[in-house]
């Protein structure tokens, strides 16, 4: 499995504060993780973030 796959599973909550400390407009039905639907979520943070969906698992990785 991805690396940042494996992160969102082991520390959600964590990655989830770290988002919203760094991009405010982010809700929780845009940080909505359910396993199996990771690039539902990539999409989502695409979206409101305007990077790419690299620069976005990237980020992910960083945090």
């Amino acid at each position: 499995m991805e690396s940042w796959k494996l992160k969102l599973k082991g520390t959600w909550n964590e990655v989830k504060g770290k988002a919203k400390q760094q991009y405010a407009d982010l809700t929780d039905n845009d940080l909505l993780y359910e396993e199996g639907k990771e690039d539902e979520l990539l999409g989502r943070l695409q979206k409101k973030t305007g990077q790419t969906k690299e620069q976005v698992i990237q980020w992910i990785e960083d945090l």
